[in-house]
């Protein structure tokens, strides 16, 4: 627990300075572009973000599952630039489709078509979470947020620079796009210096020959983290095709100023998934601790949002976005309940139960997409958020679920190891499968 809450407070001090940065560019990207034309630039940002998200696998999880053996990360390396290099492709083909079709669903103009397209493919081009994973997998935390400080500084000169010398759409997304690169470059720089990057692993099917589970694990993960894109940048472009550009620019500076939580989430699942698969035997007991502090650390946040919420936004962006006070808190709330649900998805991830928690965060996701045009007409950027709050508590609920399911059977296991018919199975994390 102590090296944990040391790896979180690194991680959470790189989260800090990000916010002071973000708080920095969203000021000047606001005051700059107005509420029309941030809406162009949140919707292109989103856009980036979503194709290298649907496309990319999240191999950070792999290098920590199976660099963490004997025969050290190399092998899982190269399975993880193998599948990065898969990620591009498709992410190529990915942008150019939705790119092409983009003035048929999105209230985007013509000249910032190829635009949105470049900033598709660095995004691609800039995928992380392979060296981000080698610094984990080595609990170098503290030099990972070194290297990660660099985005905020970097969009936070490009954007000083945009203000003032291209104050234009397309000068903010160049600052962005720099940002991507730089980062990117930062990561590697620092994942070399501790492990050596054998290109000649690189393969798509020497680590699944050894590890059958391998490409469930892949699809299942890359999947869970296509549902976290869709619950937050999908949400932001429907947001524009439903209700358009003006719309989708207020609930992004909602969202960005309401869902901070969602990313103190993200740090906490970074955090605990290296330490759940290194201490299976006290997982049980650091999640539940990780839950209790996040209900504590959720309700304050919401109150500060509701307290604070309205000077935030008349102080951070224009006047035009203060009418998504009540949005950003709902998204507030949502954040908070993100917050309790970290922990409980990388038990279940560490447990072997990727596709348990894909399938708990795949429903409420789908459902909230779908209502997501009648939410807006019943309450404009209220209603999107209230889809955003039912997506998050039901994915909670059913991480919860599924993990009293299993404790339950680890209990019959214990109660009766003589019964020879239950299957114990992967007890990674203490835990026993579900009976087939």
């Amino acid at each position: 627990m102590k090296r944990l809450f040391q790896n979180i407070g690194w991680l959470l001090g790189g989260r800090g300075f990000n916010a002071v940065m973000s708080l920095l560019y969203l000021y000047l990207a606001t005051h700059t572009l107005g509420i029309e034309s941030f809406g162009y630039f949140a919707i292109i940002v989103a856009l980036g973000q979503t194709v290298t998200g649907l496309a990319n696998f999240q191999t950070w999880q792999f290098i920590i599952r199976w660099g963490a053996n004997g025969d050290g990360p190399a092998e899982a390396t190269g399975f993880a630039i193998a599948l990065d290099m898969l990620s591009v492709a498709m992410g190529t083909v990915i942008a150019a489709a939705v790119v092409s079709t983009a003035q048929l669903w999105l209230p985007l103009p013509d000249e910032l078509l190829w635009l949105t397209f470049g900033y598709c493919m660095v995004s691609l081009l800039s995928i992380r979470t392979t060296p981000t994973g080698l610094l984990r997998l080595r609990f170098k935390f503290a030099t990972a947020t070194g290297a990660e400080a660099v985005q905020p500084a970097i969009r936070a000169v490009g954007a000083v620079i945009a203000a003032y010398l291209f104050p234009t759409v397309a000068g903010f997304i160049v600052a962005w796009a720099a940002a991507e690169v730089a980062v990117a470059a930062a990561l590697w720089i620092a994942a070399a210096r501790d492990e050596r990057i054998d290109l000649s692993h690189i393969s798509l099917t020497r680590l699944p020959e050894k590890h059958p589970d391998a490409w469930w694990f892949v699809w299942s993960t890359n999947m869970s983290g296509s549902l976290s894109i869709a619950g937050k940048q999908v949400m932001i472009l429907l947001v524009g095709t439903f209700g358009g550009a003006a719309l989708a620019g207020g609930f992004r500076v909602a969202a960005q100023l309401g869902q901070a939580l969602v990313t103190l989430a993200q740090t906490v699942s970074k955090a605990i998934l290296p330490e759940l698969v290194h201490d299976e035997k006290n997982a049980l007991e650091m999640t539940r601790r990780m839950a209790n502090i996040a209900v504590v650390a959720g309700v304050l946040a919401v109150v500060m949002a509701l307290l604070f919420g309205r000077w935030g936004l008349a102080t951070i962006a224009e006047d035009d976005f203060s009418g998504f006070y009540w949005a950003m808190v709902i998204l507030s709330i949502a954040g908070a309940v993100e917050l309790v649900g970290a922990s409980l998805e990388s038990l279940l991830v560490s447990a072997g139960r990727a596709g348990t928690a894909f399938i708990a965060r795949a429903v409420p996701t789908v459902l909230a997409l779908i209502f997501l045009d009648a939410a807006i007409d019943w309450n404009g950027a209220k209603g999107a958020a209230f889809a955003v709050l039912g997506s998050s508590s039901l994915a909670v609920i059913g991480f919860y679920v599924a993990i009293l399911n299993m404790r339950e059977i680890r209990i019959v296991v214990q109660a009766e190891p003589e019964a020879g018919s239950i299957k114990t199975g992967d007890t990674r994390a203490g835990i026993a499968p579900p009976a087939e």
